[in-house]
């Protein structure tokens, strides 16, 4: 019963994906605040899933899924842009400490371009994930206190060296999936299905 409710909520998605590809096209974003008070980011999350007890990842409207204003689900690829976000202003904001560069206020965004052709199984050629990601800081610096601009470049060079999200994403790490399932094949035989891989 789910898989033909889910299949038929997918099949018109999939139909003008066909007929305009470039509709599946979209960017997804994510954005948080720093501030002088902690080293912290704040991630900017809708109403209804900040209010939530805990995340729950669900379908991208693209994909088939509900508004995630009403539904408080997550698309995993903007879990994955929050990450970002949230682990690269982390880590600007302690280097910004450690070089004595005095933040009063700022912005982290990340923006991730993805085909959703590619995870619907309706180009084989399209890609399947983010095909570009964009990772940006706007600060603002106490008042009267000058900073050189080469420790600027110096705070955006090892923030990038040491954010472990962004490093993560820039180089592939080994990789390992495996699947698990049981099931009753007799009364009181459970049968065990496996499959690993490594990438």
């Amino acid at each position: 019963m789910a898989s033909a409710a889910l299949r038929e909520k997918q099949a018109p998605i999939k139909d003008g994906y066909k007929s305009d590809p470039s509709s599946a096209v979209v960017t997804l974003s994510s954005s948080g605040t720093l501030d002088s008070s902690s080293i912290t980011c704040k991630i900017d999350t809708g109403k209804q899933i900040s209010q939530a007890k805990q995340k729950i990842a669900g379908l991208h409207q693209k994909a088939g899924g509900d508004d995630p204003e009403i539904s408080g689900e997550l698309c995993s690829g903007d879990m994955l842009l929050e990450a970002l976000v949230a682990c690269a202003g982390v880590t600007l904001k302690a280097v910004a400490t450690a070089l004595d560069i005095p933040i009063q206020e700022g912005t982290v965004r990340a923006e991730g371009d993805l085909d959703f052709k590619g995870t619907m199984g309706v180009d084989r050629n399209a890609p399947v994930g983010f095909t570009a990601i964009r990772l940006s800081f706007e600060l603002k610096l106490m008042d009267g206190i000058e900073v050189a601009e080469d420790k600027i470049e110096k705070l955006g060079k090892l923030t990038e060296r040491y954010c472990v999200v962004l490093q993560t994403i820039t180089k592939k790490p080994d990789l390992s999936v495996s699947l698990r399932g049981m099931h009753q094949s007799e009364p009181g035989i459970d049968k065990t299905l496996q499959w690993g891989q490594k990438s």
